[in-house]
């Protein structure tokens, strides 16, 4: 895994920001303040936890504290962005700002991402001659479609993931607890070369697996009982998602493994019809359907899935009021569930690739040898 991870692409960093300044002027705006931390990141490389880049016609400038003095430099340089780098505290991050917006007229901010009090704080101290406009979905929308250094991250974090369960799957039989079941699949990915986890990693069992987000107990897994294990791996900032359900033994009841025979065959559905200029609601449709036939439409509780990326969930939407049309190089979700209380949860889910005639799955755990 190590070698796998040390012999991938560069990533094409470069040209993003170039990129957005040509979207500006149909934003509205002159400038954009980049201020969500993946959307730094992706334009310049930097992966510190504090920063704001400002893009204008001229520049771009990154302010950020003196913890990343040397990081952001050296980040910046290696991903061969052309911007400058101003370090301070707050105040000096400010000023720095209000310098490099002098005279532009109309400032972009990302809606989703500034809170009132910081807008108002922009307007007040910051871009005072400037009128600021809101946008949404600017550095977004370039991040849907994944280049080939991005896509072999997201798939070397896919293979930590698939490893870290086949490395773990033999503690159910012996009682494991949820929480631990959870650290030592966190633990798994850690030591096969993973930055961290993706999300929370989820394991719940018997009853507990009804909450699709259920969180990890004391509880000890035992035989007969579905377990839905949802988790993820990082690597260089991007994320994989996975979900298996397994059980161990024979299942408590014919309900149960009607339920993982339905589920299965929803999700197979919605991988198939996973392809680009498909419908992200035709997607999520192709595994509704299955369920609803079955008699739990009530019980799938979320939508189908959703992208991946920088962000455990980003764009675009996998859900049935979704407007996304999929596009080659987008990587989605494709997560159907069941969750009967008196039963449990059953919930299966891959990370694909979309392609001009289908899927490419970066998850590769067995589904139809998830009995243990």
């Amino acid at each position: 895994m190590t070698t796998k991870t040390a012999a991938m692409p560069a990533m094409d960093v470069a040209p993003r920001l170039p990129r957005l300044r040509e979207r500006l002027g149909d934003a509205g705006c002159d400038a954009l303040a980049v201020t969500n931390l993946s959307n730094v990141g992706y334009l310049t490389g930097f992966t510190g936890s504090a920063g704001i880049l400002l893009v204008t016609p001229q520049e771009s400038v990154l302010v950020t504290d003196g913890r990343y003095q040397t990081q952001s430099r050296e980040q910046l340089a290696t991903a061969g962005v052309d911007a400058r780098v101003e370090i301070g505290g707050v105040a000096a991050q400010l000023e720095a700002l209000a310098t490099a917006a002098r005279g532009l007229g109309r400032i972009g901010l990302e809606a989703t991402d500034v809170s009132w009090a910081r807008q108002r704080r922009f307007g007040a101290e910051v871009f005072t001659d400037a009128e600021l406009v809101p946008t949404e979905g600017l550095v977004e929308g370039f991040r849907r479609v994944k280049d080939a250094g991005e896509l072999a991250r997201m798939e070397a974090a896919a293979d930590i993931a698939d490893a870290a369960l086949a490395q773990v799957r033999d503690l159910l039989p012996d009682g494991v607890s949820e929480a631990d079941l959870a650290l030592e699949l966190d633990f798994a990915m850690r030591r096969l070369g993973a930055a961290g986890s993706s999300f929370d990693t989820i394991v719940a069992a018997g009853p507990n697996g009804a909450k699709p987000h259920a969180r990890p107990s004391a509880r000890p897994i035992e035989a007969g009982e579905l377990v839905v294990i949802d988790f993820g791996a990082i690597v260089d900032g991007y994320c994989s998602d996975m979900t298996r359900t397994l059980w161990v033994g024979d299942l408590d009841s014919e309900v149960a493994g009607r339920m993982v025979e339905v589920v299965a065959a929803s999700q197979a559905a919605g991988v198939d019809a996973v392809r680009s200029g498909a419908s992200c609601a035709e997607v999520d449709g192709a595994c509704r359907e299955i369920i609803a036939e079955a008699g739990w439409a009530d019980a799938f509780l979320h939508s189908t899935g959703h992208g991946v990326g920088l962000d455990i969930h980003e764009a675009p939407w996998v859900a049935a009021t979704s407007t996304d049309t999929l596009e080659p190089s987008t990587v989605v979700t494709v997560e159907p569930g069941v969750y009967l209380p008196d039963i449990g949860g059953v919930r299966i889910e891959d990370t694909v690739v979309v392609t001009s005639d289908g899927c490419r799955p970066l998850t590769k755990s067995p589904k139809d040898l998830i009995a243990t």
